[in-house]
């Protein structure tokens, strides 16, 4: 892969974009709207969220861009944001599920849920499935999960405890869990979604010097700062999940595991169809849904 990714075409294409008010969500925004796709931006504050539709639209002028407000960690602010989205628009050609969260203090969402686990995984797993009938229908269609190499880091047996009420909190592993999660649900939905013309894949974006970790404390939030000026810029962060989104080289490739622009060799856990399966049952049954 070139160092700068060819300007591949998205006229006529609506992307939707979670976590997009800042970091590599803000800068792959961008270079989609400069392709030509509209953008819908979802974020969950209206402030950062305008500011940001501001920002793609001077990187890009003429772009459409829309945005929609959603809390993620609110399972029902996740069916309010599809159901938007469907009022809006009858079609969706890319679903980058790119909102994280890492904490090193546990913390429980409305629903009850394990904050990380609830907001980098169960969010996306239930927007996937209400606006998978979009998805078939707009095919090809592409659906990019968001993960990092921390899934590395997760605990095989995570599934035991998904939300990590028995065991001590360590927020960097419950993090790992989270992302070997989303390389897990992209294995869960290329097999459920064979035969259509939607693709699934996940990414590690790099070390990316973004705003991410804010809501840590203590020891994590000053390992983080220290890191910053060694990290990716959000731009080069970026460049995996515009080229995911827009390139023909990866046209009907599913169920793969990207780092920089190029197919990698994920965990042994992260390539386990058992545990696929298992996460995909734990997933219908904390979301409510059959997916």
């Amino acid at each position: 892969m070139a160092s700068e990714l060819p300007e591949d075409r998205l006229d006529g294409k609506v992307c939707l974009i979670t976590g997009a008010t800042g970091g590599i969500g803000q800068e792959t925004a961008k270079a989609l709207a400069r392709r030509g796709a509209t953008l819908v931006l979802s974020g969950r504050d209206e402030a950062r969220t305008a500011a940001t539709v501001a920002a793609v639209r001077e990187a890009a002028p003429g772009a459409r861009v829309e945005s929609l407000l959603a809390d993620l960690s609110s399972l029902q602010s996740v069916r309010d944001l599809a159901q938007a989205f469907k009022a809006r628009h009858s079609r969706l050609d890319v679903l980058i599920n790119n909102a994280g969260l890492i904490i090193d203090r546990r913390q429980v969402t409305v629903d009850g849920y394990e904050a990380t686990f609830a907001t980098n995984h169960l969010s996306h797993f239930l927007l996937t499935h209400l606006l998978r009938d979009l998805l078939v229908a707009s095919g090809p269609a592409r659906i990019i999960n968001v993960s990092s190499e921390g899934h590395r880091l997760a605990r095989a047996d995570f599934l035991d405890d998904p939300q990590t009420e028995r065991r001590r909190y360590e927020g960097i592993r419950v993090y790992g869990n989270a992302k070997l999660s989303n390389i897990l649900f992209s294995r869960g939905l290329t097999k459920r979604l064979a035969g259509t013309q939607v693709t699934a894949n996940a990414l590690h974006p790099g070390a990316v010097a973004t705003g991410f970790g804010h809501n840590s404390q203590g020891f994590f939030k000053h390992l983080i700062k220290l890191a910053s000026p060694f990290m990716l810029s959000p731009e080069k962060g970026a460049r995996t999940s515009i080229y995911l989104a827009s390139s023909p080289e990866v046209a009907g490739v599913s169920g793969e595991y990207f780092i920089k622009c190029r197919k990698a060799k994920p965990s042994s856990a992260a390539r386990d169809d058992a545990l696929a399966e298992r996460l995909w049952q734990v997933s219908e049954q904390l979301t409510g849904v059959k997916a």
